[in-house]
């Protein structure tokens, strides 16, 4: 084995090694460490921060951290308002993200992030060898993996990706000489008076229409699919609403125009371009005459060579099939972290995907991921506390009122106790609420999480397994004030685990 104290992690072979120092990796590493699992971590880049060294290219983040809120700074809820910051065990080391912004926004400037996560690697005393860049992989004989990497040969029996979702992607139709992408966009008052066509609707179309709002003397947004912006679906999904200017302008006739419309075609004429548009319920094409084309149709994922190796992927993003453990669904010992782990798409209730493409979502899946880790490929099992039974219902509101994880991850990760013959009553820490919902070998007990339908407040989801199998599914209600630990509630949820509470107590007894 290769010496584990070297900070540098030089080639050589190791029980574990992470791929990437972003928020994902950092994370990842720091709870791994924690549970005392030895491993290496390698990256490209030279100094922590991953895309967030370079990305927004606006330079303001799309997530809040609210320096002043409703709960202690440092304390476990009040992550619910700091969605930038990494976790951690010590409360040094807690909200780090607060103590470097400016003040001007509650949405951090992308050097304030890069400077977060810097700090939080220092504070920490993460290990990462920078500049060793991961350029290809095989598989031995024995199941065991060889990274490749300018620096020499690492190899492992597991390995994670936390390379993140970071490639730009545009369709062919818009491989014309002169398309700018995202990422690659001049200087901004280049676009002074400029006609400025983006194809693209998501955040990062937004983002630039924002930016440009100042400059352009006309902007036009155009994909086939509508827009939702995400405060409409009262959840994470669609446009953050830092972006709604450009909608506020097309509205008023501002110089916005926003179409759902395809991209039929696009030609270079003189110093500008000619875009035709069709929408279905047309008959006929559009036309503009523009100065600028930019696209702002997604990203992939830089999986290299994984899907020659059997690494199964979907979607135009290349996201890797993974279990709910954000494990390959097709090769065993590749796990993924960061925005990749949005591949594993929970139970997508109400159409709603995970929050895991964003750092308040994955930074508790790396946390979740470290332990799962821990204790099926290192024999490591964390303790786990004790309930009695008549502590399971306010334990269980507790969470679904205060709980961060719930919070950000809705209907993805869940607050789980199970009840066990021989072991009693046992709080099972935050897991995959898919995992708790289709194992069908798990243990009897119950699971919360909250839940958004895009139309009322976050209300709790309670699920009871009995026998190996999800017998009962129980709604409460929403709160606007999302307080779940009133009398009422505690009836609600006294019933719905009366049959699983009532065995335990029985069990108890003999």
């Amino acid at each position: 084995m290769a010496q584990l104290t070297d900070p540098r992690f030089p080639p050589g072979a190791y029980p574990l090694v992470v791929v990437g120092s972003g928020p994902g990796a950092l994370q990842l590493t720091y709870s791994l460490r924690r549970l005392g699992i030895e491993h290496a971590v390698v990256s490209q880049d030279q100094t922590p921060g991953g895309m967030f060294r370079k990305w927004p290219i606006f330079q303001r983040m799309l997530s809040w951290t609210k320096p002043f809120a409703d709960q202690q700074r440092g304390s476990r809820a009040y992550e619910r308002y700091d969605w930038n910051s990494m976790l951690a065990d010590e409360q040094e080391h807690r909200a780090i993200m607060p103590s470097v912004m400016d003040g001007t926004s509650y949405f951090p400037s992308r050097p304030e992030m890069e400077r977060c996560l810097a700090t939080f690697a220092e504070r920490t005393g993460l290990q990462i060898r920078h500049g060793c860049r991961w350029e290809s992989t095989r598989v031995l004989d024995d199941k065991e993996f060889v990274l490749e990497t300018t620096d020499g040969e690492y190899r492992t029996q597991n390995v994670v990706f936390a390379v993140g979702v970071a490639e730009p992607w545009r369709p062919s139709v818009l491989e014309v000489d002169g398309i700018q992408q995202y990422g690659d966009l001049r200087p901004v008052e280049t676009y002074r008076d400029h006609r400025v066509f983006i194809v693209g609707k998501q955040n990062s179309g937004f983002e630039i229409a924002s930016g440009l709002l100042p400059w352009a003397r006309q902007i036009v947004l155009a994909s086939p699919s509508p827009t939702q912006l995400s405060v409409a679906t009262r959840s994470l999904v669609g446009v953050r609403a830092r972006y709604v200017q450009p909608y506020e302008d097309w509205a008023l006739a501002g110089g916005v125009i926003i179409l759902d419309a395809s991209i039929e075609g696009v030609e270079r004429r003189g110093d500008g371009f000619t875009v035709r548009t069709k929408n279905p319920q047309e008959e006929r094409s559009r036309i503009f005459e523009v100065d600028d084309v930019i696209a702002a149709t997604g990203f992939t994922t830089p999986l290299r060579d994984l899907p020659k190796l059997g690494v199964a992927t979907f979607g135009q993003s290349r996201l890797p099939a993974q279990t709910p453990f954000w494990e390959s669904a097709t090769v065993r010992g590749i796990f993924f972290a960061g925005t990749i782990m949005q591949g594993s798409q929970g139970l997508r209730k109400h159409g709603i995907p995970s929050n895991s493409g964003a750092v308040q979502g994955y930074r508790y899946n790396a946390r979740v991921l470290a332990r799962h880790l821990a204790e099926t490929r290192f024999g490591v099992r964390p303790k786990r506390p004790k309930l009695q039974p008549d502590e399971v219902v306010p334990f269980l509101l507790r969470e679904a009122s205060k709980g961060p994880e719930l919070w950000h991850q809705r209907s993805y990760l869940a607050r789980v106790v199970s009840i066990d013959a021989g072991e009693g009553i046992t709080d099972q820490g935050i897991q995959p609420l898919a995992y708790f919902v289709d194992d069908d070998k798990g243990v009897d007990g119950v699971a919360i999480a909250l839940e958004s339908n895009g139309r009322e407040d976050p209300y709790p989801a309670v699920y009871v397994r009995l026998q190996g199998r999800v017998a009962r599914e129980r709604l409460l209600r929403p709160d606007p004030l999302l307080d779940f630990e009133g009398e009422s509630y505690r009836r609600e949820l006294s019933d719905a685990l009366d049959p699983i509470l009532d065995q335990a107590l029985t069990r108890t007894v003999q």
